[in-house]
């Protein structure tokens, strides 16, 4: 149909006319601004549940304690992992996303898009680890089925021998520790590892040395290493004759503002994927408000104690070693030349001893021998190797370095304690080398293990000899040793969270 040049400017005159109406146009100049102001804060604002709550940029999801029913071998069809699996999944493609958006700052979009993109790929590694641990898990074999030139876990002693053997060997391949650099020894970068927090420094000068997990690029790191002391703190900044912590609490919230002032890697995350380690009683700090400050974060402690926050399904429990000398004594006599069924002794530390010393240490059992002092000439050694049980009550603390001893000496550990969560016992099924007496049960300590048979008892005996390798503390740490262990404990917490990244400089 052809249209002739009259009507085409009757429609033009009609159109303009339609467009300069006074009413259209004051309804362009209202809504028009709107639509915009609309378009940007849908653009520009991430949905309200990302936010944290301190209004961080990052969202963080904690996945809970996801890992206990899989080493258990308990639920490996949980509901938790097929969402975890579900929900990750999506989140992989971010960066693209990220490149499509508008953004007139092409040096500052660059910068953003690399860093998200290395964080993406960090959470895709981690989502294929959780589903490898998990498939693992499905088998249920006391022995692994994965092949290891050094050592295949095997028996009861492991929840999940396979399951635990899969996540290992995936930390050995993707688990990478940031060391903040800031802080000054003895302080920071530093600790005592002649002691009984031995284990606090040998970890910290280990780390230090950044042969094993470290890396130096920060945008590639699972987790962040917080390098200082707290048993140095504690000796340098604990005011003994007033009993005063303030310096100790302000020195620790001091550094966590300073490295979340420097680098962006705390705001993102709460703490989340941040960690401490201390086997230092935490009470020097508890009365500041640097235990708020952790809240997310990754605590590793000796005193993991449920009854003071200790949260199993965030920190990590790590074993208290007094080692005195350059290396541990390790062997003891063997079963059929044990002729003392169980031995103790240490000083009144805490209610449970004044419990157990105040039962058993004037009854001159030859049996059960319960000392506070031992008398002179008596080797605390010689007794643990020619004992049956060692008796491990908690002090002070609910850890305790004679549960290690035990083990050094091939003495089953008899655990006495309230509200304690025994070392890697996301892995290690402590109930198979180890015997749990409740502290109400102390007078019945006797009956409880004479009533323990023979058979039974060499069975126990065996799987101590075999659970030594991952409390050993070797001069240059070996694989499945107590040093990565530590570190398999807060791979495992790191698991549980996923960050991520919404692109904010």
């Amino acid at each position: 149909m052809m249209i002739s040049p009259h009507n085409d400017k009757a429609q033009h005159r009609h159109t303009s006319s339609f467009w300069s109406s006074p009413s259209l146009n004051l309804g362009l100049i209202l809504v028009i601004p709107s639509v915009v102001l609309l378009v940007l804060v849908s653009t520009l604002v991430p949905h309200p549940s990302t936010f944290s709550p301190l209004s961080s940029p990052w969202k963080w999801r904690y996945g809970g304690h996801w890992y206990s029913s899989i080493f258990n071998g308990s639920s490996t069809d949980s509901p938790f992992m097929e969402a975890e699996t579900d929900k990750l999944a999506p989140n992989m493609c971010f960066s693209d996303a990220l490149i499509d958006k508008d953004i007139d700052n092409v040096t500052s979009t660059t910068r953003v898009v690399k860093r998200s993109s290395k964080l993406e790929m960090v959470e895709a590694y981690m989502a294929r680890a959780r589903s490898s641990i998990k498939e693992a898990a499905r088998v249920r074999n006391l022995t692994s089925i994965h092949q290891d030139p050094d050592y295949v876990p095997h028996g009861p002693i492991y929840r999940n021998a396979n399951a635990f053997h899969r996540s290992y060997l995936e930390m050995e391949k993707l688990f990478k520790i940031y060391v903040y650099q800031e802080g000054d020894p003895p302080m920071f970068h530093n600790g005592p590892c002649k002691s009984i927090y031995s284990s606090e420094g040998r970890f910290i000068h280990e780390v230090e040395k950044g042969k094993f997990y470290t890396t130096q690029d920060p945008d590639e790191a699972l987790v962040y290493f917080l390098p200082f002391s707290v048993a140095m703190l504690v000796r340098y900044l604990y005011e003994s004759e007033s009993l005063k912590t303030d310096a100790i609490g302000r020195i620790v919230i001091d550094y966590i503002h300073v490295i979340s002032g420097k680098y962006p890697y705390w705001n993102r995350s709460l703490g989340a994927d941040h960690f401490m380690l201390s086997c230092h009683d935490w009470g020097p700090l508890a009365s500041s408000y640097v235990p708020h400050l952790f809240n997310k974060s990754i605590r590793v402690l000796c005193n993991a104690n449920t009854s003071e926050g200790f949260n199993p399904a965030k920190d990590a429990s790590f074993p208290e070693i007094n080692i005195l000398k350059g290396e541990a004594d390790i062997g003891g006599l063997p079963p059929s030349r044990r002729s003392m069924l169980a031995f103790f002794a240490g000083h009144l530390h805490g209610y449970i001893r004044y419990l157990l010393l105040n039962e058993w240490k004037d009854k001159n059992d030859p049996d059960v021998q319960v000392y506070d002092q031992l008398p002179k000439g008596v080797s605390y050694m010689s007794k643990l190797k020619n004992s049956r049980f060692c008796l491990c009550p908690s002090g002070y603390e609910v850890a305790s370095p004679r549960i290690v001893e035990a083990i050094y000496a091939e003495c089953v550990p008899v655990l006495i304690s309230d509200g304690y969560v025994a070392p890697f016992s996301d892995v290690l099924n402590w109930k198979s080398f180890s015997v749990q007496i409740a502290v109400k049960d102390i007078p019945n300590i006797k009956k409880i293990l004479m009533g323990i048979s023979q058979r039974q008892y060499l069975r126990i005996q065996r799987r101590v000899k075999q659970v030594q390798r991952h409390f050993v503390v070797n001069p240059t740490p070996k694989r499945y040793d107590v040093f990565h262990m530590i570190n398999h404990s807060i791979w495992l917490r790191r698991l549980n969270v996923h960050i991520q990244d919404f692109g904010v400089p």
